[in-house]
């Protein structure tokens, strides 16, 4: 190799370096608005503890369940955890160990986010900071207590499916559609659910009589009222602030959604949620 050779192989290498190291950073940047979009702060942070691990304590039809630790703690979080694995678990409801999570994980929703989109939230994940606690065990009544069953409970409930674009519809429309039923899972809760938990599709954002924590969340669709005399501005507004069009707040669940999630969206994904939601124009 030539006095020059040895200079500049290290000057390839060392910027093959700083580019993977910025790539790294873009991806985690863009994963900590994901995070924020998907709501991840809203279920994985208990009241009084520390951010996303875990023990939120969420009542239902079903039983009780507690929110897992997310942060990347190799012990009680998911800092073992693959890209791989992190994807599988939340596009196939699939643990690191191959049992069933419970679809109060809303893997039936995060199952239609874009591959990319996954890989750059685990990379945000891996950089907050790791704490080491441990969840409650779930407190489910029988039979629901079974995890056995969730494999046929998916075979009846669940179908992965990635949102295809709708070359039809504006490209806010489609941005707005993909965060209603993709990471701000929007149907999880605004939408009823059978005697076993699965949703009622054909009733998508129709409201749900039994949601979290027995509250009745209501439809948020252009045919029901209170929600079909709001507008775009009424829509928009109400996420960012919380603020009701007659001028009362959203409270409940709906308040920490607004405090972690959709209160910290650009005015942009907003502008395209009130967009689809005033016109979803198809079953879910």
């Amino acid at each position: 190799m030539t006095r020059f050779g040895l200079p500049l192989l290290a000057s390839i290498l060392l910027l093959s370096l700083t580019a993977n190291v910025q790539a790294d950073e873009s991806s985690a940047s863009r994963g900590e608005y994901l995070l924020k979009l998907s709501g991840c702060a809203s279920c994985h942070t208990r009241e009084g503890g520390q951010p996303l691990a875990g023990g939120l304590k969420m009542e239902t039809p079903f039983g009780t369940f507690y929110t897992p630790n997310i942060t990347p703690d190799p012990k009680t979080g998911i800092g073992n955890w693959s890209d791989d694995d992190f994807i599988r678990a939340l596009t196939e409801g699939v643990a690191p160990d191959g049992s069933h999570y419970y679809p109060a994980f809303p893997y039936t929703s995060y199952s239609r986010m874009s591959r990319q989109d996954l890989r750059d939230l685990k990379a945000y994940l891996d950089k907050v900071p790791a704490v080491q606690v441990a969840a409650p065990d779930h407190d489910l009544k029988f039979p629901f207590n079974l995890r056995v069953l969730l494999g046929p409970w998916k075979w009846v409930n669940f179908e992965p499916d990635r949102l295809q674009t709708v070359p039809q519809k504006s490209a806010a429309w489609n941005r707005g559609r993909y965060i209603v039923q993709g990471p701000g899972h929007c149907v999880e809760c605004h939408t009823p659910r059978n005697r076993l938990g699965g949703l009622e599709r054909e009733q998508a954002l129709m409201g749900n009589p039994q949601g979290p924590d027995g509250e009745v969340v209501p439809p948020i669709v252009p045919t029901k009222k209170p929600f079909s005399e709001w507008g775009r501005e009424d829509i928009v507004f109400a996420l960012q602030t919380g603020m009701k069009p007659d001028g009362d707040f959203l409270g409940g669940t709906m308040g920490h959604v607004i405090e972690n999630s959709t209160g910290a969206l650009t005015e942009s994904d907003l502008k395209a949620i009130a967009e689809y939601l005033l016109d979803p124009r198809e079953p879910l």
